[in-house]
């Protein structure tokens, strides 16, 4: 009975700790990341500094294949929860963020290999990272949350609806993806447009965003190149040198999930399957903009949000103008 009775607490305190170690205690990002920083352009109504920003907080959890992913997150109220694309990072949305976080509760997900996420050679399929975002919803014990995926976030969300629904989306929203970034060689040309294809040589492709290879407008959308240098948005500046400041990126372990990422075809997923309330943006200067239309055409309800050129209505338009992308965002949020 002694025995018993001591093996039933040494199994109490193995559930304890079990428990204990599934508990969502996140730590300052000033702590986790080991000093402040001081953004290059002062931006009134904006953090100077990111001591600015006390709300910031970064925390981790295992996933089932014991992979350890990071995740941002600040504020109060209803759940948001951001995707980034593919190489970005939390760091990234510290502007979306912090005017976010005066209304909501915003996580963002370093996606595996990326940001402050572990590294590893495995689980590189974009059905993995969707399993991976759903995890980060059991981990917080989210049962109803908007959910906003930008370029490879998106995709990420398709294959999310795709696996698991949407009973625990209350929204979705998608930033500037092409449905399919493939283009199948016996397409219309109407056909292509729709999807948004920009590639017939995924290789190509790959080697061209993680190697330097040679590149071309056959080989991908070069516009998604130029307008990344494009430094004329503050904002822009300030989060891209945050981002660069703290986050060291391997070229290698971003290479890895590219290649499935750019051959999924999420045409159907995006007709038949999208059954939430829905928005969607792009812009003038994104060569997705048709694609991002026939979207807006097929998911019964949703609204496109198409910015100008001087709204910065490009791939990274939430970053270069994250005043304008949040308050249409929260005008959908609201409705």
């Amino acid at each position: 009975m002694k025995q018993m009775r001591k093996t039933l607490r040494s199994i109490g305190a193995s559930v304890l700790l079990a428990a204990l170690s599934n508990l969502v205690v996140a730590a300052p990002a000033m702590t986790v990341l080991g000093r402040d920083f001081t953004f290059p352009n002062a931006i009134a109504g904006m953090p100077q500094k990111l001591s600015d920003f006390p709300g910031l907080q970064v925390n981790s959890f295992t996933t089932n294949d014991g992979v350890k992913l990071a995740y941002w997150e600040a504020g109060q109220g209803e759940p948001l929860v951001f995707v980034p694309g593919w190489s970005a990072n939390g760091a990234q949305y510290i502007n979306v963020m912090y005017l976010l976080a005066q209304k909501y509760r915003v996580y963002v997900l370093d996606p595996r290999n990326q940001g402050l996420s572990q590294k590893v050679d495995y689980g590189n399929r974009i059905a993995r990272h969707s399993m991976d975002l759903h995890e980060l919803g059991e981990h917080l014990g989210i049962k109803s949350a908007a959910y906003i995926g930008h370029s490879m976030g998106a995709a990420i969300l398709w294959s999310y609806i795709d696996l698991f629904g949407t009973s625990k989306m209350r929204k979705v929203a998608f930033v500037d993806e092409p449905i399919s970034i493939y283009s199948h060689s016996d397409w219309s040309e109407q056909e292509r447009r729709d999807a948004g294809g920009t590639t017939t040589a995924p290789e190509r492709m790959v080697a061209a965003f993680t190697t330097g290879g040679p590149v071309n407008a056959l080989v991908t959308d070069l516009k998604v190149f130029e307008r990344s240098q494009l430094t004329d948005s503050p904002y822009y500046r300030n989060s891209e040198s945050f981002a660069s400041a703290f986050i060291k990126s391997d070229p290698a372990a971003l290479a890895r999930v590219l290649f499935n990422h750019t051959v999924n075809d999420w045409r159907d997923v995006v007709r038949h399957k999208i059954d939430i309330p829905t928005a969607i943006f792009s812009g003038e200067q994104s060569n997705n903009l048709p694609s991002q239309r026939w979207a807006q055409s097929v998911v019964p309800g949703a609204t496109l949000f198409s910015y100008t050129t001087a709204e910065q209505g490009d791939h990274f338009l939430m970053f270069k103008n994250p005043v304008k992308f949040t308050q249409d965002l929260q005008l959908f949020l609201a409705r």
